[in-house]
């Protein structure tokens, strides 16, 4: 949340007395205030995304403060309108509320009533422009190319660099993970950037599909081929002539189809159950696999071959448990996936909220993190919002860092996400964490973070 010394506050009252009493009310609780005899004045002074509130007269010359309500909310529907009224004037308080107003304020009032009012303003103010600019955020990483790897640390920046590199040339891959950990969204990322975008990407669970059908799943048949087959079927392997194959879990795939993969990786066609003729494929195979191959082939689980014929390129995917500087800039970005999906707000995080996300060791890596940022959205209200609270009951041990480590990676955490708000400005971050800029710059060089990274990334 933002220091109120920075927040405006639009005072707009044709009497004096009241803008200058209001104000020093105001000055005295922290904020900024910002008299106006005129709703026309303020109108032209308003800034897109405004950070404050407004406290408006509706008795007014000119434009009254109900014009001024509906002229404010057809260009910001966020930005909190308070308005006052006279005394007894409840009809009119109630038209106010009905056309959107955030609250109203009955003639004589008290300071502490302004106060707090125009408090719960700028706090939903902040949440309103935070989602905003979270939301434009996702949307710039969607308009990127193919998937975005969110993530700041080495681990995943040299992920990101390989998956971009690997894209490039026509080689396969074996992604190696644990559960969890996103080997498909790599997958879909390397496809979406190769050469082969526009073509099918083919995703195939081979231990969820029966071993009485992966045959006919992967290869297709032809009619009369067994019983069953009324009609000839495609493969999955087929269909996807021109784009790419993933294979996900193949180390369940049976034995005997291992020799089948075996010879469509090497001759780069496939026989449909039932016939002879061999059908050309122009295709990438992308498998992954969450066991370690080799020692699966030697204990005699997995044909060392196909594994030898798979491993020309591999890809470790690292859990989220290594790349814990990642998790709060994740969370967020499922937060904002799963509000855009549901038409709700994504609250931010507040400190505590990133305490927790860091202590905990996520067993389930970034699919349990996903699960997580989707029940906040959908189910924070009822736990007042409180992540703690959420994850009471979810897999895995809290704190199994030792304290001094968390306590680091939380301040880091605390750091980037200040840096990444006010796009690298030292002194707002400064003023936002109520640290001295030198004591601030000693942290940035701890820390490894450097504020031009994110004035170079920030959405224009």
């Amino acid at each position: 949340m933002h220091d109120a010394a920075a927040i405006p506050v639009m005072i707009i009252d044709d009497e004096s007395h009241l803008r200058i009493t209001a104000g020093q009310t105001l000055e005295l609780a922290g904020y900024a205030p910002a008299p106006y005899d005129s709703a026309e004045a303020a109108l032209a002074d308003l800034a897109p995304d405004f950070p404050g509130v407004i406290v408006s007269d509706i008795r007014m010359p000119g434009m009254d403060g109900m014009t001024l309500l509906r002229e404010i909310r057809g260009r910001d529907p966020d930005l909190p309108v308070i308005l006052i009224t006279g005394h007894g004037d409840i009809s009119t308080a109630v038209e106010a509320m009905r056309d959107g107003a955030w609250d109203f304020l009955e003639k004589p009032f008290a300071g502490e009533r302004l106060v707090e009012v125009v408090r719960r303003g700028v706090e939903k103010r902040q949440l309103s422009l935070e989602n905003r600019r979270l939301k434009a955020e996702l949307e710039a990483q969607q308009s990127a190319l193919g998937p975005r790897l969110v993530g700041r640390t080495p681990a995943i920046q040299r992920l990101a660099s390989m998956v971009q590199r690997i894209s490039q040339v026509e080689a396969d891959v074996l992604l190696f993970g644990e559960t969890g950990a996103g080997k498909d969204l790599v997958a879909r990322a390397i496809h979406e950037r190769s050469r082969r975008a526009a073509r099918p990407f083919v995703a195939i669970n081979c231990g969820a599909v029966p071993e009485s059908t992966i045959e006919s799943e992967l290869f297709g048949h032809e009619k009369g081929a067994f019983t069953g087959a009324v009609e000839r079927r495609i493969g999955k392997f087929e269909y996807a002539d021109g784009g790419t194959v993933f294979l996900d879990e193949i180390e369940s795939m049976p034995l005997s189809l291992q020799v089948k993969l075996l010879r469509v990786l090497q001759e780069r066609s496939v026989e449909r159950l039932g016939s002879n003729l061999p059908v050309p494929l122009d295709l990438r195979v992308i498998a992954a696999t969450k066991v370690d191959l080799k020692a699966a082939a030697e204990a005699g689980r997995f044909r060392e071959d196909l594994y030898y014929r798979l491993n020309v390129v591999t890809l470790p995917i690292p859990p989220l448990r290594e790349r814990r500087e990642d998790i709060p800039l994740l969370f967020q970005h499922f937060a904002v996936v799963a509000a855009n999906r549901s038409g709700l707000e994504a609250p931010p995080l507040d400190a505590a909220g990133i305490s927790a996300l860091l202590a905990h060791d996520w067993p389930g890596n970034v699919r349990e993190l996903r699960n997580l940022a989707e029940r906040y959205v959908l189910l924070g209200a009822a736990f007042d919002y409180r992540l703690e609270a959420l994850l009471e009951g979810a897999e895995g041990e809290a704190g199994e860092l030792p304290l001094p480590q968390q306590v680091e990676l939380f301040e880091k955490s605390l750091i980037d996400q200040a840096l990444a708000r006010h796009r690298g400005r030292v002194s707002e971050v400064s003023e936002q964490l109520g640290l001295p800029r030198k004591t601030l710059y000693d942290k940035l060089r701890k820390y490894g973070l450097r504020a031009e990274d994110y004035r170079q990334n920030a959405a224009p």
